[in-house]
């Protein structure tokens, strides 16, 4: 809801259109939504994902947690209102880029199937892809790259997803890649396929 200030910001449309922008970079916009526990390779198979479409011409950019903290919601903690707030503004962001006929690439835990179904709903359909990156529990924290497993079980990090706070998995998730059995090159493969397929990489 509007508070009386909001009530004199009105969104400006652009001369030119999302699918005027999306049409001179041959491509379909849309957000590859990334989700699963840390450690589960998200990051990983995003970068690949990116790095095959740059070689295919496709104009993207890749949202990652880590940098996204640093800067734009560097002044958030990791409780569960922060979590959810931190979301909303990758979703608000993930939105312009897709207005700019850009595929973005987001790789987050957004533990909480309500905010990512609050993203989903922001966008047009079509526009928001879940890639659930379902990696168990337990290998995520043998590979537990950052150390921060350790220092969750140890009681060094609060409210950590898997540990201390809970993950929700996806209940309606466009792309289900299960981590154990498939190498980062075959995982980001599924993807690229699933754009072709769907008409993404074309416009």
């Amino acid at each position: 809801m509007l508070n009386e200030k909001d009530e004199n910001i009105l969104w400006h449309t652009h001369h030119v259109s999302k699918d005027e922008r999306a049409k001179i970079k041959g491509q379909k916009p849309c957000i590859l939504w990334f989700t699963g526990l840390s450690g589960s390779g998200k990051s990983t198979i995003a970068n690949m994902v990116e790095s095959k479409l740059h070689n295919l011409n496709k104009h993207t950019y890749l949202l990652d947690g880590d940098n996204i903290r640093l800067g734009l919601n560097q002044g958030l903690s990791f409780s569960d209102a922060d979590r959810v707030e931190n979301i909303r503004r990758i979703g608000e962001v993930s939105k312009l880029f897709v207005d700019a006929g850009m595929i973005v690439l987001t790789a987050f835990i957004s533990p909480f199937e309500e905010d990512r179904n609050r993203i989903r709903e922001m966008m047009q359909e079509g526009e928001f892809i879940e890639v659930y990156v379902d990696t168990p529990l337990e290998v995520c924290e043998e590979r537990d790259p950052k150390g921060l497993y350790k220092k969750a079980r140890k009681g060094e990090i609060a409210e950590f997803t898997g540990v201390s706070s809970p993950y929700e998995k996806p209940q309606r998730t466009e792309i289900h890649i299960q981590t154990e059995n498939i190498s980062v090159a075959s995982a980001s493969e599924k993807v690229l396929e699933y754009l072709e397929k769907k008409g993404y990489l074309r416009c």
